[in-house]
């Protein structure tokens, strides 16, 4: 029995100090996180996105009056100058009602002279005392309306001239016809869209921004532009952001300015734009993972990995949040940030790198 205890015992203490089948090495191996180099975004090109460009000023034409379209004069594509006649509809029922309305006129405008004539004879025998003041009022009431309906004859008269000159849909600036929407025979109402015009002085660059990049693109922010059909560097504004995403693709679009002209620059074409800083975000502003974050009560942490692999705890001040990335303050360009496991982390704990391990 004495013998069988020893045993036991002898097992027992060969069991705690081997770790039961665990080596020492095992049991004692740091832990493995994965790191991020600090890079201070006043000196960092972000993210790059396709982009086509596209005239600031388009215009979608439309006639201000309705009616059938005798013919049209331009084409898809076609250069036009500023007062271009592009487009007329069929004028004969302007022209009559432009005829209609000289006609009022006239007709007004006899009336107004009788009423004014019958004014001045009473105003005489008002004079003499030949009839009562009532009379007389009368008389200044009816030379009062003709001439009130003689003023809205012209002005009837004006608007229907003005119809028959809108019959003419004319180039309100120089540019390209990028769209037909109507063909001659079709009927058209007052404010339909029948071409669109795009102005070649200026062109743009237009792109699709993410909502979780929001905040790499916001109006300011400097951007490179590459085009497919030339490979030297150019160099613009983000000068529009629109403030809501689009239905489809839920993206929001944005326009880019280009500091100069570049030659041989076509409508549609493709190009590849870098957006290079953000302008809230100076010098001495870093872009984080989200999960690097240590929160202890009000305070913001990181854990930094030094030279010796220890870990030790940096206060940082959170500027925003973009998705699931944060811009802090508080930290060195070169710092290696944990972004993963930083919850089970101690101070001076000495870890594994994650591309450090096999």
């Amino acid at each position: 029995m004495k013998k069988f205890l020893l045993a036991g015992g002898l097992l027992l203490t060969t069991c705690l100090t081997a770790g039961c089948g665990e080596t020492p090495q095992e049991a004692t191996l740091p832990p493995v996180v994965k790191i991020v180099e600090a890079v201070d975004r006043g000196a960092v090109a972000f993210d790059t996105y396709p982009g086509v460009v596209k005239g600031r000023h388009e215009a979608n034409l439309s006639f201000q009056t309705g009616g059938r379209i005798a013919f049209r004069n331009v084409e898809q594509g076609s250069i036009v100058n500023a007062g271009d006649v592009l487009m007329v509809i069929d004028p004969r029922d302007a022209i009559q009602s432009a005829g209609a309305g000289e006609a009022q006129v006239a007709a007004a405008k006899t009336q107004m002279e009788l009423a004014r004539v019958n004014l001045a004879r009473y105003q005489e025998l008002y004079k003499s005392d030949a009839i009562p003041a009532a009379t007389l009022d009368q008389y200044q009431a009816s030379f009062d309306a003709a001439e009130a309906n003689y003023h809205t004859a012209l002005a009837n008269a004006n608007q229907s001239r003005n119809s028959l000159e809108y019959t003419q849909l004319v180039a309100p600036a120089p540019g390209v016809i990028t769209a037909v929407n109507a063909e001659a025979g079709q009927v058209v109402a007052v404010g339909q869209t029948v071409m669109t015009l795009v102005s070649l002085d200026e062109m743009e660059i237009e792109f699709s921004v993410p909502e979780n990049k929001l905040m790499g693109a916001l109006i300011g922010t400097p951007a490179e532009i590459t085009f497919w059909a030339n490979s030297q560097k150019n160099y613009g504004t983000v000068r529009e952001l629109t403030p809501m995403a689009d239905a489809t693709t839920r993206t929001f679009r944005g326009r880019i300015a280009l500091e100069e002209p570049v030659p041989g620059l076509g409508l549609g074409m493709t190009a590849s734009v870098r957006l290079v800083a953000i302008p809230n975000a100076s010098a001495g502003s870093y872009l984080l993972p989200l999960s690097a974050i240590y929160q202890t009560g009000d305070t913001a942490q990181v854990w930094v990995v030094a030279p010796d692999n220890t870990v030790s705890l940096k206060n940082v001040t959170v500027e925003s949040f973009s998705g699931n990335e944060v811009i802090v303050r508080g930290l060195t360009a070169g710092d290696w940030v944990v972004t993963a496991g930083v919850q089970k982390l101690r101070e001076g704990q000495t870890v594994r790198r994650a591309e450090d391990t096999p």
